[in-house]
């Protein structure tokens, strides 16, 4: 993203992760320290937690969805990331995000704050998390 071609309505699509295995939620898990059971149980998650399977820890869909944004703002200073969890990731889901350009202001010393406005979704067209992002992008 080029401070000087950005505008608002561009849009990013990526897709961050197809087919999620299993192995990729225990390995996240490992990397956490997030053992839940209801993320690495699959006895646990659909006995006890009434889930058809485990599911995938939220932090991990953030952490693909804040992946992508670094990839599209490039050289500049990611000022803030959040969003909410909207419905849960299963293992084989494919994931797929769109970045929407929603605001561009030019600040005094000529820096343009880029606010983004992030849908991660499954193939299947389910929202998985809705979030916002904001940059600080700056010539090349």
């Amino acid at each position: 993203m080029s401070d000087q071609t950005v505008s608002v309505g561009d849009e990013f699509r990526a897709r961050l992760v197809e087919n999620l295995s299993r192995a990729h939620i225990a390995q996240y898990a490992g990397a956490s320290g997030d053992f839940n059971s209801v993320h690495v149980d699959e006895i646990f998650a659909t006995l006890e937690a009434a889930r058809p399977s485990v599911i995938a820890h939220g932090m991990l869909t953030m952490g693909l969805t804040a992946t992508f944004v670094t990839s599209i703002v490039g050289h500049c200073a990611l000022r803030s990331f959040g969003g909410r969890f909207l419905a849960p990731v299963r293992p084989g889901d494919t994931l797929e995000c769109l970045a929407t350009v929603c605001e561009v202001v030019t600040e005094d010393d000529g820096t343009r704050r880029v606010s983004l406005r992030l849908e991660t979704r499954s193939a299947t067209g389910v929202l998985l998390f809705a979030g916002e992002a904001e940059a600080c992008v700056t010539s090349r």
